[in-house]
């Protein structure tokens, strides 16, 4: 799938791409019309412009031409013309009624409609003709045209009435009639006539139709009066007779369709009707459940009637002498009637040998076999047997007809199946002749004519066309038990019915974790162990997967044998008889293939989505991991011959086969295979496109068609009986094949299967005489063959590979435990040599030395679960499963004594320490048995445990006996009497123990995962040195804890291996090796134990644990903000101020007293807006355009500004829009096509992709609609948009990053599992997708050499990802080999040669890393947390960023060498007490810093020297602005605690003063010498423009001030706070600012204040949106509206009152308009509101939602805006996005928006007569 969004809340009734112009379509329906245009995976949609053209209404069919033009057919007849998404004109009446249909052709356009016209037009839309059909010799009253298709002079065209016309231009007049069909209603009524190839049909339309099978054709129709639901023809055929739905029937004459007779007895429909064979009698069967019988020659006089059904009747049959009728009803019964009476038979002798002429019936004997075994449904609606044929035809409600063999007596018969109909198929009849079958759908009108082809002529046909013939579908439904196949083998029922489902897959852990934790409300622990400093490795498995896998044995390119088995893929080298492993797979590992050119394998594994990995035998790397698309498992793969597709079978209920393109990791096409079991699936390496799979009673044969699969019937040629059992394994050869079979002995064919022509029995006599182990048995079944190197490569269900030499030797590879569980394991007290004990009731010796084989193997009466050898190494002792035990001689394996004390399995036993007087024998009745092993008598017996036993052991006194319960109980016992004691378990420690294998007690607590009540741990073993505890659990994992392993869930290494439990795990007698045992998979590993010093790098670890541990991390306010920030979106943005009340344009208008009269003597109304410009001509401001942004977005993103074109430019982001901003000129230009703010942003470094840039933003759900988040790719010089990717990320995209190739994108979501998507960004294709981390990731890069391998980093993780296909695997960050190291929360990542990586730490540090491990850490690379590193691609230098005080040697930005191991640092003269870096980009000796107070600096490397290329205030909102009265000045105030002064012609921050405080807001005094500033403490300052110095300053609040105002005449002063209150101060006074009044009762606190133009009034916009006008000074509340409206006010910054009704959109529900400013020529009016959007009216606009244009750039919240003097410019300030807009507003011509986004810093607490003073500014 490319795209996909939400269309349309109403129905969408035509879509069309635009042909003209690429990736773009259109789509119409109810009441709407909208352009979409696809780029990347985005739909972006645009609603068409209805405007004042045309109304609002239906749109029905589409047709796109050329320049953008689009024409649409509309409800009312008429053609709208669009151009671009505007409509420009409409052509009335081009039809009277709906068009339907739109055809557009290289001479023009046709349209045909509901009037049952077709017109057809030219290129230009002008009419050519007109074709009334309706007026032709075809047409007739109401005829609609539904399709309409135009090609040179032939018009195709198709109606409502399920006809096909064609029309030939010239002779319009005689349309030629192609298709027809009935319409409407459904269609029930199929009679055939008896003698003729004709067919009747009759259907709720109310037409009769007649149809020639041999012509195809309609032949003659007549339209009666009511719709018709049956119909039957007479024998002579001269007689129709038709049921009616309203309980009539009508007979009328074949020939001319003249009524015989019209007969109504019933009220409810007839549903059936049949005449008797010999012609004499009618039968009607109708809905109230009965029969009428009607003579035929008396004018169908009714004879008798048959009533004994309770329920509808469906199905009449005659007997062949007309002496019987039999009857189906709705409840399935089957009733007999004699006729013509009606009387029912009740007797079965009667009907006994009765022939029925016909058989429609669905109920009776002889088609019992239509209905499925075990069901009961009524969803077949009718029948015909054919009795010369035998065979039988069924019509269903699934749309199918089938064929069945007639008779068909038992249940769930196997039929052939048809598909065509789309629903119901309601009748189906034989023609009279049998050669066709007709059957009728109900809902879809169509009537199929279908040729028979019987069974003899079958076989001939296969030669002529097979693809007439054969497209017969598969008959997988058939459940028949008349199968032909002999009894199942009973190795293939065993396989079959295994199953492979698990509670808990691997794939839940992390989940189920977190749902532990908050479950259990599990904190962070206290400081835990750390993970062991030992590691080990896998070194050797013994086992081989034989026993339910098949041909999974191959050699590789060099010889090398490649096998499975457990989650490992072994690669064995013979000789030297060594194992390489690929651990890739986490759970059972089901099938294995090999690529024809013998390099790669395939594997698949058992999970929940379980995956299928390619991987090399060289270098054991996966190339590609395939998921996605099968259940539960995958149990057969296959290459094809080319290498490039693999097919793959599931073993999900239906068994899916799927076709890959591996390297891609797409699929191909995927089809369900069988609901049996299917072994193995093979590619035709001759025909690339065929493959076949065979399972249980079957084989099938597929063809790759497009997306489908389609399997053929092919006949078996001949049978060749070749071994005694079952088949299991083939091979092809060059010339010939070799098979292997459960009789042990493997043949060899030649090329036809003619001769045998040599076979080898795989026997122990056949051994050579220098293989190692020993043949379990003679003859094992053979599983798997493969051939190669000169050698026969045989796998048998024992577990054994051997290899038979062509001339007969055999040698023995490797084996291990045949089926059943595996859990007696013991190692020997001072050889490497090692016993274990299986349910496959064998007893076995393994050499753990080099040799690696099994030494001696003895057979067992019974299976084992436990061993022990005595501590001389002598003996032997084995429990076994029926509760007896026996001692044997270890070398020998002969028994030396037995007992048989119990009755339950003997689950541990264990000889006592010293001489091994003692024996101890735990069983599962609970008890444990003390043995004297000298005089082999019982001496004692330990009572007391609740559960079976599960662990025992021994102190090295040999007199306590510890004991771990199924109940969890930890025991202990004295010896040898067996009596209980209680140990405190801090004394538990203390006690010297022989050995430990007990899972319980405070030594272990810390090996219990989080998840403990899922999964168990079964095993543990303690080093010797009682060091290292190593522990097997249920889910396969062998982890090494540091002992003792105190406090829950401690930390550990953990290793996959195995595939489920791991029952036993033990330490050789040296701990040189652990030797661990899996459960279900059989095998027994051996891993080497690498001492802490002695460690090659080796990616196997990996150090966990369930929690991670409060210490880590660290902390710092930046980054923590960083992490726990939630960002807005847009669309669902709230009010940014506490208003209440009623909106504006919701409130009831009072009605004015004094209505002023129309023709009115008064003076006119004075200007409501003093104009300061009367003298020129006054002209509308037209249109705002992005001018200049000031500030930048760095307190919460990073990496985000970055050198273009060799340093000329660089390119950031603020709130939503990205800014190329020219270094040396200073102008800016924007991409402004996001919707919401823009988190991230990176830039391809590819030579091909120059100036291309990416970035995400904030977004809502991830359903693909227009507000999900998304990333968009562009260019920066043109700023041409190139795709648009929309994410399942929800919330927003927070870093992305080109990969080396440029071709790849990765993004980083802000959703909870923080997910990890790869792009491919120019088809907007996503390649593959992840969750990330539980925690936030906060960068995540490709490494710059790679296309597959990348880095993220975050909170308290990092890990090393590799793309393989479509799946990403990740290694964690391993610190174990660093003393110390602790995993820190990672925030930046660069790159180093030689898969070096870099990390930057929360603490300063720089983390290097080798591959996935940790090789040295750089302390104190800064101060403070490190939040940037950039790698420089040419040279290979990095820069870092962080957080650090200014000092003489530090530096908050260091250029460091390619090994980080020498740095030069820089300062940032910012003049902040700490520079935090947020950015960092190096270009050609200049570095590019962005910091978190929004600054982007750059500095040169060579002089230090610091430019700084943009500011802007630091923390937001930015409330206060105001503009200097006569120059392109203006200043901002924010919650930053500064004011700062810009020019807007230099681009530039002139001045910035620190208040040390909040400032709310700020005001020019009219001469603009003076400055008042509102604080958010409630204070006031007044500075004096020229020195800066404070004139004065004043606090008479608490709260707030909101605003502040100088009078017209500069002798009052306004101040308005939320206290609700407005006062006065006169500034002729002086600087005492003494109150001299204030405003009284206003209802909230103030939002905006004006003057008058002359002073002496005052108008305050309240918070619960009422608008109150104050007399000045004295504060009277002015209430008489007439005074009020003779006001001129001096300027206008109210959002409330009459003039300004317009400006509250429909959506402010939530939201409000903050702030607005009329134009200095009074006429235009720009609002700003809590959306981010700039609109622009006229003033004033008092209609509700006035029209306006809408200018989009900020974040959510517009606080505050201004015109600057001259209307020039618009300044816009934003809330959260801290940056200041100029917009340069155009006039007709030319006039612009200058956007302040302004972030400030807060710290530096600067005195005001530090800043330079400016001249007059």
């Amino acid at each position: 799938m490319l795209s996909m969004a939400p269309g349309h809340t109403d129905r969408i009734f035509d879509i069309s791409w635009d042909l003209y112009q690429p990736n773009k379509l259109v789509s119409c329906g109810v009441k709407h019309i909208k352009f979409w245009s696809l780029c990347g995976n985005a739909l972006t949609p645009k609603r068409g412009v209805f405007g004042k053209t045309g109304d609002l209404q239906t749109i029905l069919c589409l047709a796109c031409a050329r320049d953008e033009l689009t024409y649409s057919g509309a409800l009312n007849g008429d053609i709208y013309v669009w151009k671009g998404i505007n409509l420009i004109r409409t052509i009335q009446g081009a039809h009277t009624a709906g068009i339907f249909s739109m055809n557009a052709c290289e001479e023009g356009f046709a349209t045909g409609g509901r009037d049952g016209c077709i017109r057809l037009w030219d290129l230009t839309f002008k009419p050519i003709t007109v074709i009334d059909l309706r007026e032709t010799d075809q047409g007739y009253k109401g005829l609609s045209v539904r399709s309409v298709c135009w090609q040179g002079d032939h018009i195709l065209v198709g109606t409502q009435d399920s006809e096909i016309f064609e029309i030939v231009v010239h002779e319009r007049n005689k349309p030629f009639l192609i298709m027809q069909g009935h319409c409407e209603g459904e269609l029930w009524a199929l009679a055939i006539h008896p003698t003729k190839p004709l067919a009747v049909t009759g259907s709720d339309d109310r037409s009769v139709r007649i149809w020639s099978l041999v012509d195809h054709a309609l032949i003659a129709r007549c339209n009666m009066e009511e719709p018709i639901r049956c119909a039957a023809v007479n024998v002579d055929g001269i007689h129709l007779a038709l049921g009616m739905k309203d309980g009539s029937f009508t007979v009328l004459r074949v020939r001319d369709m003249t009524e015989v007779v019209h007969i109504k007895d019933r009220k409810e429909a007839i549903h059936e009707l049949k005449y008797s064979p010999d012609g004499t009698y009618l039968a009607v069967g109708c809905n109230d459940s009965s029969v009428d019988i009607y003579g035929v020659a008396q004018r169908y006089k009714k004879f008798g009637e048959c009533v004994g059904s309770l329920s509808f009747i469906t199905h009449l049959d005659w007997s062949s002498d007309s002496r019987y009728l039999q009857t189906n009803d709705g409840n399935g019964k089957r009733l007999f009637y004699r006729m013509p009476g009606g009387k029912e038979v009740t007797k079965k002798e009667e009907i006994k040998g009765v022939h029925w002429a016909s058989w429609t019936c669905v109920s009776g004997l002889e088609v019992n076999g239509i209905w499925p075994k075990y069901s009961d449904i009524n969803d077949i609606n009718s029948v015909d047997g054919n009795y010369i044929g035998q065979v039988l035809v069924t019509a269903d409600d699934y749309g199918t007809v089938k064929l069945f063999r007639y008779p068909c007596l038992r249940k769930g018969a196997k039929f052939k199946k048809y598909i065509g109909h789309s629903a119901h198929v309601t009748n189906v009849r034989w023609s009279h002749d049998y050669q066709w079958v007709i059957s009728i759908g109900g809902a879809d009108h169509s009537v199929f004519q279908w040729k028979f082809i019987p069974e003899r002529k079958l076989k001939d046909a296969l030669h002529i066309a097979p693809q007439e013939s054969l497209a017969d579908s598969n008959s997988d439904e058939s459940d028949s038990d008349l199968s032909d196949v002999p009894e199942l083998d009973s190795e293939i029922e065993q396989e079959t019915q295994l199953t492979y489902r698990r509670q808990v897959y691997k794939e839940d852990l992390t989940q189920l974790k977190e749902q532990y934790k908050e479950k259990q409300k599990i904190g962070t622990s206290k400081r835990r162990e750390w993970a062991p400093g030992n590691s080990i490795r896998l070194h050797f498995v013994h086992g081989y997967r034989g026993y339910d896998c098949r041909s999974n044995l191959f050699y590789t390119q060099i010889g090398e044998i490649v096998y499975h088995v457990a989650a490992v893929g072994v690669i064995y080298n013979r000789q030297q008889n060594t194992q390489r492993f690929y651990l890739g797979h986490d759970d059972d590992i089901l099938c294995l293939t090999i690529h024809p050119l013998k390099d790669y394998v395939a594997t698949g594994q058992v999970g929940r989505d379980p995956s299928i990995h390619i991987w090399d035998t060289e270098t054991i790397k996966p190339l590609s991991v395939l998921k996605g698309y099968h259940q539960y498992g995958v149990c057969a793969v296959d290459f094809s011959a080319d290498g490039k597709r693999l097919a793959s079978v599931g073993i999900d209920d239906s068994h899916t086969i799927v076709l890959w393109d591996w390297k891609k990791g797409e699929k191909l096409s995927i089809a369900r295979g069988s609901k049996d079991k299917i072994f193995v699936v093979k590619m035709n390496p001759y025909v690339p496109d065929k493959l076949i799979t065979a399972g249980i009673k079957h084989m099938k044969f597929w063809r790759r068609a497009g997306d489908v699969c389609i399997w053929r019937d092919i006949f078996l040629v001949k049978t060749v009986k070749a071994h005694d059992g079952p088949v299991f394994s083939m091979h092809a050869l060059e010339k010939g094949f070799v098979t292997g079979g459960k009789d042990g002995v493997v043949a060899l064919w030649d090329d036809s299967f003619e001769r045998c022509l040599k076979t080898y029995a795989i026997k122990r006599a056949a051994l050579a005489p220098g293989s190692k182990g020993l043949l379990l048995e003679d003859n094992p079944s053979i599983r798997a063959i493969s051939l190669g190197h000169g050698h026969i490569l045989v796998g048998t269900k024992n577990g054994e590979i051997l290899e038979v030499d062509k001339s007969g030797p055999i040698t023995l590879l490797v084996q291990g435990h045949m089926e059943g569980e595996v859990w007696g394991l013991a190692t020997h007290p001072y050889l490497p040599i090692c016993a274990t004990v299986s349910d496959d009731k064998t007893l076995r010796i393994w050499d753990l030395s080099p040799s690696h084989c099994m030494l001696a193997v003895r057979k067992l009466k019974k299976g084992g679960r436990c061993c022990c050898f005595s501590p001389d190494g002598k003996a032997l002792a084995v429990g076994l499963n029926d509760g007896s035990f026996l001692m044997a001689n270890a070398d020998t394996l002969e028994d030396l004594v037995s007992f048989h004390h119990r009755r339950d399995i003997i689950s541990d036993i264990r000889f006592s320490p010293g001489s091994g007087k003692y024996l101890a024998v735990a069983s599962h009745d609970s008890f444990i048995d003390i043995y004297n092993v000298m005089s082999s008598k019982r001496v004692g017996i330990c009572k007391g445990a609740t559960s079976y036993i599960t662990h025992i052991d021994w102190d090295i006194r040999g007199k306590l006996l510890q004991v771990n319960t199924g109940a969890k109980e930890q025991l202990f016992f004295e010896a040898p009497r067996g009596k209980k004691q209680t140990i405190p378990s801090a004394e538990v420690e203390k006690i010297g123990w022989a050995s430990w294998t007990s899972v319980l007690g405070l030594c272990c607590e810390g090996i219990w995962p989080v998840i403990g009540e899922v999964t168990d741990v079964t095993a543990a073993c303690l080093t010797s040195d009682k060091m290292i505890l190593a522990t097997g659990d249920d889910l396969g994992f062998v982890k090494l804890f540091r002992y003792p392993a105190k406090g829950k869930f401690g930390k550990f290494k953990r290793y996959v291996a195995h595939s489920t439990h791991v029952t036993n795990v033990r330490w050789t007698y040296d701990d040189s090796m652990l030797v661990t045992l899996g459960g279900t998979d059989m095998s027994l590993m051996v891993w080497t134990n690498e001492m802490e010093g002695y460690r090659e790098k080796r990616p196997c670890d990996s150090e966990e644990s369930d929690i991670d541990s409060e210490e880590d991390g660290g902390y710092d306010s930046d980054v923590t903000r960083e992490n726990e920030i939630s960002y807005t979106i847009r669309a669902l943005s709230t009010n940014i101020r506490p208003m209440f009340g009623i909106k504006p344009h919701l409130q009831q208008k009072e009605p004015s007293t004094d209505e002023r009269p129309p023709v009115s003597r008064a003076p006119p109304q004075p200007e409501k807006l003093q104009t300061n410009n009367v003298g020129k001509k006054k002209r509308p401001i037209e249109d705002l355009v992005l001018e200049l942004v000031f500030g930048y977005r760095g307190r919460d993103c990073r990496n985000n500004v970055h050198y273009l074109n060799d340093g000329d430019d660089i390119i950031y982001h603020t709130a939503s829009v990205g800014i190329l901003h020219n270094v040396a000129t200073g102008t800016q230009s924007f991409y402004q096509e996001h919707n919401d703010d823009i988190l991230c942003l990176t830039v391809n470094q590819h030579p091909k992709f120059i100036n291309i840039v990416a970035t995400g933003q904030v977004g809502d759900s991830a359903d693909m609609s227009a507000t999900a988040p998304s990333i968009h790719i562009w260019d920066a010089m043109n700023k041409q948009t190139l795709s648009i990717l929309r994410c399942y990320h929800s919330k927003g995209v927070c870093s992305v990053s080109f990969s080396a190739t440029g071709k790849l994108l990765l993004s980083v979501g802000l959703d909870s599992e923080h997910t990890i998507t790869i792009w491919r960004w120019q088809e907007g294709a996503k390649v593959a997708s992840r969750a990330g981390h539980s925690q936030r990731i906060f960068v995540a890069e490709f490494r710059p050499d790679s296309d597959s391998q990348f880095v993220s980093v975050g909170v308290k993780h990092v890990k090393f990802w590799t793309l393989a296909g479509r799946a990403l695997l990740s290694k964690k960050g391993l610190l174990s080999t660093l003393e110390d190291a602790r995993m820190q929360t990672m925030l930046a990542v660069a790159f180093g040669a030689n898969n070096l990586t870099f990390t930057g730490t929360i603490s300063g540090d720089v983390c290097v890393w080798k591959d996935h491990v940790l090789c040295r850490i750089v302390a104190r690379a800064h101060n403070g947390p490190v939040f940037a590193m950039y790698t420089t691609l040419r040279d290979g230098l990095i820069v870092t960023g962080g957080k650090e005080r200014p000092s003489k040697e530090g530096g908050a930005v260091k250029l460091w060498d390619q090994e980080l191991r020498r740095c030069r640092a820089f300062r940032l003269e910012t003049g902040q007490v700490t520079d935090c870096v947020r950015s960092v980009c190096r270009g050609k000796g200049k570095i590019l810093v962005g910091t978190r107070n929004a600054e982007i600096i750059e500095v040169g490397e060579k002089n230090a020297a610091c430019n700084i290329l943009v500011n802007g205030h630091v923390d937001g909102p930015i409330w206060g602005l105001a503009t200097h009265p006569s120059r392109d000045f203006f200043l901002s105030a924010a919650e930053d605690g500064t004011v700062r002064l810009w020019d807007i012609a230099d681009k530039k921050m002139l001045n910035k003063v620190n208040l040390g405080h909040a400032a709310r807001t700020v005001c020019y005094s009219p001469e603009g010498d003076m400055v008042a500033i509102g604080m958010k403490n409630g204070e006031f300052i007044i500075l004096l423009v020229s020195s800066l110095k404070i004139w004065g300053k004043k606090r008479d609040r608490r709260c707030s001030i909101h605003d502040i105002r100088f009078s017209p005449d500069s002798r009052f002063l306004a101040v308005g706070s939320s206290e609700n209150s407005v006062d006065f101060y006169d500034l002729t006074l002086g600087p005492t600012l003494n109150r001299i009044s204030y405003c009284k009762d206003i209802p909230s606190f103030v939002i905006q204040m004006d003057f008058s133009a002359d002073s002496r009034h005052l108008q305050v916009s309240t918070g619960c949106y009422k608008r109150h006008v104050y007399e000045v000074p004295s504060g009277k509340h002015l209430m008489d509206q007439a005074a009020i409206d003779r006001i001129t006010w001096a300027t206008w910054t109210s959002i409330l009152g009459d003039e300004v009704m317009g400006i509250w959109s429909r959506h402010a529900e939530k939201a409000d308009v903050n702030c607005a400013c009329v134009s200095h020529s009074g006429i235009s009016l720009v609002t700003g509101d809590d959306f981010g959007m700039v609109k622009l009216f006229d003033f004033p606009c008092p209609e509700k939602f006035a029209k306006h244009k809408r200018f989009l750039g900020h974040s959510p919240h517009v606080t505050n805006i201004r015109f600057t003097s001259g209307d020039r410019h618009v300044i816009s300030a934003g809330g959260d996005d801290c940056r200041w807009v100029t917009f340069s507003a155009q006039e007709k011509a030319d006039f612009h928006w200058l956007r302040l986004n302004i972030l400030s810093p807060t710290a530096s607490v600067m005195d005001s007569a530090s800043l330079t003073s400016r001249e007059a500014a």
